[in-house]
């Protein structure tokens, strides 16, 4: 197999495309992944790997050999040796009940949006739902951040007029700092969801209007907030910590 020298291959370019436009990822239904570790982990998930840029054969893939000079042009990853890959996007969930869910409004940087997605594979979500406007969870940074959650967890993005149909019933919570809020070491038992804002703005007025209720995060009076990756995760504990065992 001979390998693609030019960037101007159509497979070449449209790897290109999958890293850099969220358009292009939604219109084909596949984003782009980059290196070893994450192949395996991709592999190990079951997760559709529909094709691999490598400089030499793979077997038991779909590989298309590429020079080092086109890895580095296509990898999001700086000096990355590759391998260089594309995956399908999770079908939804079915319509099954839900019992935990997460879901983030407005929350913009990817590390913090790949970090809650880790955390909620971790703890069995079965959700989670992205609203506003959050970053792309299919974007290669915050692929690279979920450290392969992004292969096993259910994610949905929605607008709020889409959330309480995409919650299927649950009641909602949102985490904020509003007067009479609940102490989230007291959430209730049972199916629920939680929602965080961004560290700036926390929840929409709009977004709280469709809570049951506030919870709040204990912390010393000095502290003003917390990085809402860690404040989704503190959340995500509190929702499951009766039911967690430590595995066998």
């Amino acid at each position: 197999m001979e390998a693609i020298r030019s960037r101007q291959n159509g497979l070449i370019k449209r790897f290109i495309a999958l890293g850099s436009d969220g358009k292009a990822r939604q219109a084909v239904g596949e984003y782009l992944c980059a290196g070893s570790t994450l192949l395996s982990e991709a592999i190990a998930s079951g997760a559709e790997v529909t094709c691999v840029l490598a400089a030499e054969d793979i077997p038991g893939l779909p590989v298309r050999l590429v020079t080092p000079e086109i890895l580095k042009a296509v990898s999001p990853l700086q000096n990355s040796p590759g391998p260089v890959f594309t995956v399908k996007m999770r079908p939804l969930p079915p319509g099954e009940s839900l019992r935990r869910v997460i879901v983030l409004e407005n929350v913009q940087d990817p590390g913090n949006v790949g970090t809650v997605l880790r955390t909620a594979d971790a703890f069995g979500m079965d959700m989670v739902v992205l609203c506003g406007a959050c970053a792309d969870p299919y974007n290669p940074k915050t692929v690279r951040a979920s450290m392969g959650a992004i292969f096993r967890q259910s994610v949905v993005c929605t607008d709020l007029s889409g959330l309480s149909d995409t919650l299927r019933g649950l009641p909602l919570y949102g985490a904020a700092l509003a007067p009479g809020g609940l102490d989230i070491r007291a959430l209730p038992e049972g199916p629920l969801a939680v929602a965080i804002g961004n560290e700036g703005k926390g929840l929409t007025k709009d977004l709280l209007a469709q809570c049951a209720g506030t919870v709040r995060i204990p912390m010393e009076p000095r502290a003003e907030s917390l990085n809402a990756g860690v404040a989704a995760a503190v959340a995500m504990w509190e929702m499951v910590r009766g039911e967690m065992k430590w595995p066998d």
